[in-house]
């Protein structure tokens, strides 16, 4: 991890966790999630992002909290990696830190092969979980995705009326 890049930090409950801002596009509120058949456990569903279709990741399921229905206060980050966009759910947006130089444990020090982490930041008030973006989705979810979404149809599924339907651009 770059020491000196700048991070996003969310909560999910009442952890802090964080990721690289280079890959945020914006952050915008919950919407309604379209469930895509057949996806992945970790895949909500898609949303519609201004016309793209853009799957929605449930970080809950990515570090093992207990599951909790959507609501119009949680945010969805939308994220550009090299491999695709996507959408995180997660509680709120605590605003952006830069990473402290020395302040940041590398999860090869902890336990070896964490997956989905990258290391836990060391600050005077706690410690924030740094996501590994490029490995919240595993190479098999990867493909299963991909083959929903290229199979999925009907993307005018019925979807919740307590969320809007579609982010628009703010």
């Amino acid at each position: 991890m770059n020491r000196s890049a700048q991070l996003l930090v969310f909560t999910l409950d009442e952890q802090r966790y964080a990721l690289s801002l280079d890959l945020v596009e914006r952050v915008v509120r919950a919407v309604a999630v379209t469930p895509l058949p057949d996806a992945p456990e970790i895949v909500l569903g898609i949303i519609n992002v201004q016309g793209r279709i853009v799957p929605v990741i449930n970080m809950r399921n990515c570090f093992r909290l207990q599951d909790k229905k959507l609501r119009p206060s949680d945010q969805f980050i939308i994220l550009a990696t090299a491999r695709r966009t996507f959408a995180l759910a997660v509680d709120a947006v605590l605003g952006v830190v830069k990473c402290p130089s020395g302040g940041v444990v590398s999860t090869g020090d902890i336990l070896p092969r964490m997956e989905r982490v990258e290391g836990v930041m060391i600050l005077a008030d706690g410690m924030i979980l740094i996501s590994d973006i490029e490995k919240i989705l595993s190479l098999g979810d990867e493909t299963a995705l991909n083959d929903r979404l290229k199979e999925f149809g009907d993307l005018n599924a019925e979807v919740g009326d307590e969320l809007p339907e579609q982010v628009n651009e703010q």
